[in-house]
């Protein structure tokens, strides 16, 4: 019971560090100085947003997949060190947190870079001046 107690708070706190990578309040800042097409960057900024967000998979959802990877991963490879040792219950149970934390961590930062590229990308395909 435990251990089902721990990995609930383990997939918790995976959602709740997956809510830190956000992507909705990033967006390329566009220079409109002789932009011919100025009058398109907030059309081009949502349009552009909407594209980057099915590239790279949203980055919350991404976030809990790698850290549900990471924690059976870990719970395995936890497990059998702690086996050797003589306690697999508590190795698979430090393993699982350690893996799924760091899953969640690499698999939304991975999704975050995507986004922010794809989104700068697109708007300079669409001909403007992106800053950042």
């Amino acid at each position: 019971m435990k251990n089902k107690n721990f990995m609930l708070s383990l997939l918790f706190l995976t959602v709740l560090m997956a809510g830190c990578a956000s992507q909705s309040g990033w967006q390329p800042v566009v220079d409109p100085y002789n932009d011919p097409r100025a009058a398109y960057i907030n059309q081009d900024l949502a349009e552009c947003k909407i594209l980057a967000e099915k590239v790279s998979g949203y980055t919350p959802t991404e976030a809990v997949k790698g850290g549900l990877i990471g924690g059976a991963i870990g719970a395995a490879s936890g497990a059998a060190i702690g086996a050797a040792v003589g306690s697999p219950g508590r190795g698979a149970a430090i393993g699982a947190a350690a893996g799924g934390m760091s899953g969640g961590v690499h698999k939304g930062n991975y999704a975050e870079t995507a986004y922010k590229n794809a989104y700068i990308r697109c708007m300079r395909q669409r001909g403007h001046k992106v800053l950042n």
